[in-house]
Formats: C-alpha cells, sequence, structure tokens
C-alpha cells in the first residue's frame, strides 16, 4: 500500500507486484496506474506471498476493506509524527 497527500488528504493505493522498488518508481514518475499520477508516493505496508494468485486475492481483499486500510494509514502516520517529534 502506498499514501500519498493530496490537498491536505492522505490517500492511499493498493496494488501487487513481483519488483517492489521499481514499481514505486515508475508510480513517482507518473507511469504506473492512472490513480497514482501526478502524485509522490511513499510506501507504507506491503506483505510477502508465494504465488501471485494469493498476491491478488490479498490486494483484492485489502483494496475493499476501507476500515484496514484506515487503520495502516492512521498507524503509519502516528509513527511518523512520533518520529518528527523526537528528531
Amino acid at each position: 500500500m502506498i499514501l500519498s497527500k493530496v490537498n491536505n488528504k492522505y490517500i492511499t493505493y493498493v496494488g501487487y507486484t513481483n519488483n517492489l522498488k521499481n514499481r514505486l518508481i515508475l508510480h513517482n514518475k507518473s507511469k504506473g496506474a492512472k490513480f497514482t499520477k501526478g502524485k509522490y508516493w511513499k510506501l507504507i505496508y506491503y506483505k510477502n506471498y508465494q504465488s501471485k494468485s494469493d498476491a491478488m486475492k490479498e490486494e483484492f481483499k485489502l483494496k475493499k476493506n476501507y476500515k484496514l486500510r484506515s487503520k495502516i494509514k492512521t498507524n503509519y502516520l502516528k509513527n511518523l509524527l512520533k518520529s518528527n517529534v523526537s528528531c
């Protein structure tokens, strides 16, 4: 799951890939999914799977589970604020 700030609001995008580093670079160069174009994205959550099929099933579940996505996003932002305050 990746996160971007647009108009003072944080939005997320969920997808799967076999090359996470390259995929994030493509999203940030506006060569990823249409939804991600023109925004700066930061990786906030990932999980490895043994097969593409398993990854796609879990991607679908996460895309539809807005409560879980919100929880992951909130936890990430809380941790980010904590790390910025202690600097």
